[in-house]
């Protein structure tokens, strides 16, 4: 079993992780989505979400963007980070299982301009 957080907005991919409106989590095994809920955006604090979603037990984050210091965090509780990601969310986690979705490196440094992190 494994859990892959998408950060999104109306089923999408948002593009900055901290400034998405929801959380799709989806549960997966051998390849397949077994289930999905969706989080409410509990508040974009450094430091606070990655630590929200381990205590989900996500394996997996997929993203647009997100800034370096989330990608530390998620790093240091051993959650593959996917940034790069775009279009329908449950899409994405599929592509993933599949290991057509791979991470582009799409770092945020701006913070300050909601949907601006430079892809």
């Amino acid at each position: 079993m494994m859990k892959i957080a998408v950060a999104s907005d109306n089923g999408m991919v948002t593009e900055h992780f901290g400034h998405c409106r929801s959380f799709m989590i989806f549960d997966t095994e051998n390849s397949q989505i077994m289930k999905s809920e969706t989080i409410a955006n509990p508040g974009h604090r450094p430091g606070f979400l990655p630590n929200f979603l381990n205590d989900k037990g996500v394996n997996v984050i997929i993203s647009g963007g997100m800034g370096a210091g989330a990608i530390d965090i998620f790093n240091e509780k051993n959650i593959e980070v996917i940034v790069g990601a775009r279009g329908n969310a449950e899409a994405a986690v599929t592509a993933y299982l599949q290991g057509a979705l791979k991470s582009t490196g799409s770092v945020c440094h701006e913070h300050q301009h909601f949907g601006d992190c430079g892809n």
